[in-house]
């Protein structure tokens, strides 16, 4: 069985240790681990972290720099997927496929005109308007007042003519809805839960888990703990296919993905301290793509059939980009 994981901040990774002079950075820490759960496709957000938040343009031309040579380098075991054949290109070759995202869109400020040159230039393939703050284009979770702008509607309309996964995690309520309102086309939560276990500002209330489902979309289940469940006793692997019976009481189960946000590998100024009793920042006893096999496991003895994992795994995904990617 295949596992698409809809969110990673690998790139992150990546460009720490480019940085660092370290070289081939995905294949000598994470692509073991990929293999022992058998990830073959996943999304890559180049992402501006906490602490360059005021310098998003630098960062993001440090990470793209950066993953452009990584990209060489892996060539052998990495496939860069710009269009839907590309997936069946790299399951041939024995590749990881990984689309390109961007999660926020700073550093592109009033200049939406870039969306299309990051499709031309580096496949720019998946996008959210912002992370947990307000930008020119929209407002994330940081921000309780303000919606998508004129100018985010305008983004919205580039993104969804040139072929690109639009994204809702981190927004804020207000914003939330103007995308709905605003998009004609599926729209996407790639690591968001269901506040009905955890009430955090980045899950979702049930309008809102059925609004993306009624455009299509998809919801992908988040591994992070305090996104699993508000009791600290409840955060483990049980915890987060509670989550999943719930999303998938509420809006079928053709509408979840797997979204894991896998950040134990970054610092803590990027996410946080880790829970003391797991030393993790996710779910007890899932902390990397290495521990998906267990969560297959316990979600067959929990009653899952295996053709509903399969769904969940990667089917629903494969199925959304089909119809996104041009």
């Amino acid at each position: 069985m295949f596992i698409f994981n809809g969110h990673s901040d690998i790139l992150s990774d990546i460009n720490l240790r480019r940085l660092k002079g370290e070289k081939d950075v995905f294949r000598r820490y994470h692509y073991e681990n990929f293999l022992k759960s058998n990830v073959k496709s996943v999304i890559w957000v180049i992402w501006t972290d906490p602490q360059h938040i005021n310098n998003p343009k630098d960062r993001t031309s440090q990470i793209i720099n950066s993953m452009k040579e990584e990209f060489i380098e892996a060539s052998d075991i990495i496939n860069v997927v710009k269009k839907y054949g590309d997936f069946e290109k790299g399951f041939k070759e024995d590749k990881i496929n990984v689309l390109i995202g961007m999660e926020g869109l700073d550093h592109i400020e009033d200049n939406i005109d870039l969306i299309e040159k990051y499709y031309n230039d580096i496949g720019l393939r998946h996008v959210s308007l912002t992370w947990n703050k307000k930008n020119m284009l929209a407002s994330g979770v940081d921000d309780d007042i303000n919606g998508v702008t004129s100018l985010g509607r305008k983004a919205i309309e580039k993104i969804e003519e040139l072929g690109i996964l639009l994204d809702v995690s981190h927004l804020n309520e207000k914003s939330f809805w103007d995308v709905v309102n605003i998009a004609s086309r599926p729209i996407i939560a790639s690591h968001s839960n269901a506040k009905y276990f955890a009430n955090v500002k980045r899950n979702l209330d049930d309008e809102q888990l059925i609004a993306i489902a009624k455009s299509g979309g998809l919801v992908g289940v988040n591994a992070v703990s305090v996104f699993v469940n508000d009791d600290k006793e409840n955060q483990k692997i049980d915890n987060l296919i509670d989550q999943i019976d719930y999303i998938k009481s509420l809006i079928g189960i053709e509408h979840i993905g797997f979204g894991f946000d896998f950040c134990d590998f970054l610092p803590q100024s990027y996410v946080g301290r880790p829970d003391p009793r797991t030393n993790s920042i996710t779910v007890e006893g899932l902390s990397s793509e290495a521990d998906i096999r267990k969560l297959i496991n316990r979600m067959e003895k929990r009653g899952y059939r295996e053709g509903e994992i399969e769904l969940i795994a990667y089917k629903n995904y494969d199925k959304l980009l089909k119809m996104i990617l041009k």
